[in-house]
C-alpha cells in the first residue's frame, strides 16, 4: 500500500540557481565516460582501507544496489561494492540493512536503496503496475487471497517470518510453479513485499525476514518524515533527476531503465529541470543529441571539460552493475556487447555462466568466467577474454593479474587457477604473474 511516511529531503527538487557555463565545450567520448565512471565511484581505486561509511556512500552515489542470488562467486550485490571499496567485510551490508541505514524494495529490479530513499519508491508502487514482479503479484493475491490474509495476520501476531519458518508440502517436488521452486508461502510474501504491505527487516544467510511495512519504516535510520505522498509527476522527476545524477552525464533516452520508469524519457520533459537549473546540458562527441548532467557534478563537468579526469581503476565488474546493467547503454557507450548466459543452455553459451566484465582504465577490455571453490581454496579462471582489438601489454597484464589475485583471497579462494584465455598465449603470462 502506499506509504504515509517518506523522506523529506529527496521531495524537494532543487531550486534555481546560477548555471555552470560550460560554453562552447565539447566532452570527447573518453571523458564522458570518465565522467560516467567517477559519478560511480570506479574511475579510480579507493586508496585507503573501506570503513562501513564507505558502504552506505557507495550505494547513495549510485541510488541502489542491485540484488541478485547467484553466488559461483560472492552475490551481485558484493561484487558491485567490492568493485567500488577493494575488500571489505560483506557482513556490512547485512547488517547496515538490519539496522535500518539500507531498505530493500523494488526499483530497478530488487534493490537496496538508501533509508532517506525508501519512502518514494514506496509512493511508486502504483506506477509499477507493468512490471512483472507486480503483475505476478497482483495474480497471486487474486488466486490466494484468503491464504495471503492469513499470513498477514500472522505476522501482525506473532511477528516477522522467513519463508524457513514453513514446511515445504510434500508435491513440491513436482514441476517447478512458475517462481522459481518456491513453496506457496515464499511466493506470498514476495507477492505482499512487491505489493508494499511487507517489508524486509533483515537477512539471515541471505533469506529474507518480512515484517509488516509499519514496523519496518519505524526502524528507518533516520526515520521517515511525515510528508504527504508527492504526486506522480513529482516523483517521476525525482527519479529523473536522480538516474542522471547517478549515470554522471548520459542522453535521454538511457535515464528511464535506471529506475525501469514507463513510458520512456523524452528531450522535452527535461526542460524544466534545465530551466530551473537542476540539470546541465552538454555536447558529447559522437553522441546524435544532446547530453545531461546533474548540477551536482559541475565541478566534474569542468573537470572533464578540461580533460583533468584520468582513469586508473581495473576492477572485476559485476552483470548486475549500474555501469552495465543497461546492455544498449553498455554496447553503444563502450562497445561492449554484453550478455548474461546464466540463463543460456550450457551447450549454446559463448562465454560462460556468470561472466564478469572487466575494466581497465576506463574501458571494458574483457570478461571473465570464473568459480570460487572455497572449500578447497582455489580461485578458478574457466576462461578470460580479452575483447577484440586490445592488446595485452604489460600494464594490463600486471593490473588484471593483481585484480585477479586480490578478488580470489577476498574469496578464501587464494590459490588463482588460469584454465583458458584469448588470447591463448595469455594464459601462461597470468598463472606467472598469479604464481
Amino acid at each position: 500500500m502506499p506509504p504515509q511516511h517518506h523522506a523529506t529531503h529527496a521531495v524537494k527538487l532543487s531550486s534555481r540557481s546560477d548555471p555552470l557555463d560550460v560554453g562552447a565545450g565539447v566532452l570527447s567520448a573518453t571523458q564522458a565516460r570518465y565522467l560516467h565512471l567517477a559519478a560511480q565511484g570506479l574511475l579510480q581505486p579507493l586508496r585507503r582501507r573501506a570503513r562501513r561509511g564507505d558502504l552506505l556512500d557507495a550505494i547513495q552515489r549510485m541510488r541502489l544496489l542491485q540484488i541478485d542470488s547467484i553466488h559461483v562467486l560472492a552475490r551481485s550485490q558484493h561484487l558491485v561494492l567490492r568493485a567500488r571499496l577493494g575488500d571489505y567485510p560483506v557482513e556490512w551490508l547485512d547488517q547496515a540493512l538490519a539496522s535500518g541505514q539500507l531498505a530493500e524494495c523494488w526499483a530497478h529490479e530488487a534493490c537496496m536503496v538508501p533509508a532517506a530513499d525508501i519512502g518514494l519508491h514506496r509512493a511508486w508502487l502504483a506506477q509499477r503496475e507493468k512490471h512483472w514482479s507486480f503483475r505476478r503479484a497482483v495474480s497471486t493475491r487474486q488466486q490466494h487471497r484468503r491464504e495471503m490474509e492469513a499470513l498477514l495476520a500472522r505476522i501482525r501476531t506473532t511477528g516477522p517470518v522467513s519463508a524457513a519458518d514453513f514446511a515445504r508440502p510434500p508435491e513440491a517436488s513436482g514441476p517447478r510453479s512458475g517462481w522459481w521452486d518456491w513453496k506457496p508461502e515464499k511466493r506470498w510474501l514476495e507477492a505482499w513485499f512487491v505489493l508494499g504491505e511487507l517489508m524486509v527487516a533483515r537477512r539471515e544467510r541471505f533469506q529474507r525476514v518480512y515484517d509488516l511495512a509499519a514496523n519496518v519504516l519505524a526502524r528507518l535510520d533516520p526515520p521517515p518524515g511525515p510528508m504527504p505522498v508527492p504526486d506522480a509527476p513529482t516523483l517521476r522527476r525525482c527519479f529523473i533527476a536522480d538516474a542522471v545524477r547517478a549515470l554522471g552525464v548520459t542522453q535521454a533516452r538511457w535515464i528511464a531503465d535506471y529506475h525501469r520508469l514507463q513510458p520512456a524519457v523524452a528531450a522535452d520533459e527535461l526542460v524544466p529541470l534545465l530551466a530551473s537549473g537542476e540539470l546541465r546540458s552538454v555536447h558529447v562527441q559522437g553522441w546524435p543529441s544532446r547530453g545531461y548532467v546533474h548540477r551536482d557534478h559541475d565541478e566534474l563537468l569542468e573537470r572533464a571539460l578540461r580533460g583533468r579526469l584520468r582513469a586508473t581503476h581495473t576492477a572485476l565488474l559485476s552483470p548486475f552493475d549500474p555501469v552495465v546493467w543497461d546492455r544498449r547503454r553498455a554496447r553503444e557507450w563502450f562497445g561492449f556487447d554484453y550478455t548474461l548466459e546464466c540463463y543460456t543452455p550450457a551447450a549454446k553459451r559463448c562465454y560462460g555462466y556468470f561472466v564478469l566484465p572487466i575494466l581497465h582504465r576506463g574501458k571494458l577490455v574483457g570478461r571473465l568466467d570464473a568459480k570460487a571453490h572455497r572449500a578447497q581454496g582455489i580461485f578458478t579462471v574457466n576462461a578470460l577474454f580479452l575483447e577484440d582489438g586490445v592488446a595485452p601489454g604489460p600494464r594490463l597484464l600486471h593490473e588484471l593479474a593483481a585484480a585477479l589475485c586480490a578478488m580470489a583471497r577476498w574469496h578464501g579462494t587464494p590459490e588463482v587457477r588460469v584454465l583458458a584465455t584469448r588470447p591463448p598465449g595469455l594464459a601462461v603470462r597470468l598463472r606467472a604473474l598469479c604464481a
